[in-house]
């Protein structure tokens, strides 16, 4: 489905409070809607290049995303009325950004080795990890009450709690490069390997395991769980497949209908379907 020109760059994607799929326009500065009928409408921000990635929803019932060129995170309300809040850090680079178990949104800070913490009134707080130049990408919320994120120069996961207090778990595979991360049915943390084309699972005893894919050059990017199969699904970005593994690592792939479309983010929708946004102006659905 066509959400908007080639050239905008459909990125991020999440289920919205009100029913309705929204996504990032990365290269075009907009946040768009789409409802379950077919009707989308895409929202100008502020700044047409401030890069909005990942979007969710938030504990108040608006989606929440974070600008990466301009280093802010913006608020939507599902009116489309947005803010957005300066980072306090120059140049820090937000991405990942999901709700927290404390009420709080928290995000990754790519180019500043910090995870940064925002409160629904725009307050920010800002944590320091103990490696440099780990480039922190996706975060989750974890079974265990702390945010899990992945560290994709770093080859290796991390863990925060909400007091602050920080864990590094480097990954078996040297050159992993982890992206997305997802909390899965299961109650473990899932997550994909950009670099190493794998997809990996470290339960809440710390036991990674690691599953190759078919074609290790597949680049996987997010990764999404889907509780209907206990498994979660997956993008493949240079593979230009949707994938879908099994608890016990059973790996099942789809080609894309549309060569080179750039599968990034992906999410379960309301109407049990994948939805994937794709970067040459068009979202999949993978009908149930």
């Amino acid at each position: 489905m066509s959400v908007a020109r080639r050239e905008s760059g459909p990125y991020g994607i999440t289920q919205g409070p009100d029913g309705a799929l929204w996504f990032t326009l990365v290269h075009d500065g907009q946040i768009g809607r789409l409802s379950l009928d077919g009707h989308h409408v895409c929202h100008p921000l502020d700044s047409p290049s401030c890069g909005p990635c990942i979007i969710t929803p938030g504990p108040d019932r608006a989606l929440w995303f974070t600008r990466s060129r301009d280093h802010r995170i913006g608020r939507m309300t599902t009116d489309g009325e947005a803010t957005s809040f300066p980072v306090p850090t120059p140049g820090c680079g937000p991405f990942g950004i999901t709700s927290g178990p404390d009420g709080a949104l928290w995000f990754t800070e790519m180019h500043t080795d910090k995870i940064g913490r925002i409160t629904t009134d725009g307050s920010i707080t800002e944590f320091s990890l103990p490696t440099k130049g780990a480039f922190a990408s996706a975060i989750t919320s974890g079974a265990d009450g702390a945010l899990w994120f992945t560290l994709n120069q770093a080859h290796a996961l991390g863990r925060i709690t909400v007091e602050g207090d920080v864990s590094i778990h480097p990954l078996p595979t040297p050159a992993a490069a982890p992206v997305g991360i997802t909390r899965g049915a299961d109650g473990a943390i899932w997550f994909v390997e950009i670099g190493a084309g794998q997809i990996g699972r470290m339960g809440m005893d710390g036991r990674i395991q690691e599953f190759p894919l078919p074609d290790r050059l597949a680049k996987p990017h997010a990764i999404t769980a889907d509780p209907t199969t206990g498994g979660c699904w997956f993008t493949e970005w240079a593979g230009n497949r949707l994938g879908h593994i099994t608890p016990a690592g059973e790996i099942q792939e789809y080609d894309l209908p549309t060569p080179a479309s750039e599968p990034h983010g992906l999410v379960r929708g309301p109407d049990g379907s994948i939805w994937v946004a794709l970067e040459l102006g068009k979202l999949l659905c993978l009908a149930p």
